[in-house]
């Protein structure tokens, strides 16, 4: 099985194949896209089919490929990066044969077939969603092989930082100008705690259910002790998901 050094090695390859723009942001990003793969590789189905929900042109898609998992990338690619790079942002997905579907996963059926996939993935996605994703789940939950994974990600809305910013009044998920200045807002519109992703995870009738927690932001934070500090903050935090910045809700049908 890869171990989580093999995965970053490889994923360091694959950022630096982006679009030279690209590159960067890509590579900043290797420690949480590995430790995503890590939650849906197998050594004993190591051709898995993975879908992964809103994941834009990030590395999770292609990083499965790599690894010999076939791969479904469905997204509406709105964002502003999809808009400047075009096709060329898509060259290695193709290149490694990850399925790309454009759809607004919300408002659209996902119209696979029953019991066709090993996992679904949904990494920071879920918190810019309009609208309730219950259907969506329910239509997840069909499409997945018995004992299949569903694996969903993303930021606590209570965590320590928040705990301490909001009572100081720095607590404002996104910027006014981002909100007010734009015709479609694709910023946070409800951010999840725990008791959210276990409420989701009952209402999919979901079994062998764990809540992990982890601690990405710290890593790239604007403050070098931050920075500095974070590997031991972050192991620590793990023992309390309900105080980390990044949540997950890891079940099996």
């Amino acid at each position: 099985m890869s171990t989580t050094t093999h995965i970053r090695e490889i994923l360091v390859d694959l950022a630096r194949q982006y679009p030279p723009a690209l590159v960067e942001g890509q590579l900043s990003d290797v420690r949480r896209v590995a430790f995503h793969i890590s939650l849906v590789i197998s050594e004993k189905e190591p051709n898995r089919r993975i879908c992964d929900l809103g994941g834009g042109i990030g590395l999770f898609s292609v990083g499965c490929a790599a690894l010999g998992m076939s791969c479904v990338l469905a997204d509406d690619f709105g964002d502003k990066v999809n808009q400047q790079y075009g096709d060329e942002q898509f060259a290695l997905h193709k290149k490694l044969g990850v399925d790309i579907v454009a759809k607004d996963v919300i408002s659209e059926r996902l119209d696979f077939e029953p019991e066709s996939f090993d996992a679904f993935t949904c990494f920071d996605a879920m918190e810019h969603w309009h609208h309730s994703p219950k259907v969506l789940f329910g239509e997840i939950r069909q499409a997945l092989k018995p004992c299949g994974l569903f694996i969903l990600g993303g930021p606590n809305c209570v965590n320590l930082r928040k705990r301490i910013s909001a009572p100081l009044g720095i607590g404002k998920w996104s910027g006014m100008g981002d909100w007010y200045e734009k015709t479609t807002f694709r910023g946070h519109v409800r951010e999840p705690d725990v008791d959210d992703l276990q409420y989701i995870a009952d209402d999919m009738k979901l079994r062998n259910v764990r809540i992990l927690g982890r601690n990405w932001l710290g890593y790239h934070s604007t403050f070098k002790w931050v920075r500095i500090g974070m590997p031991l903050f972050d192991h620590a935090l793990r023992l309390l998901p309900s105080l980390c910045s990044d949540i997950y809700l890891v079940g099996q049908k």
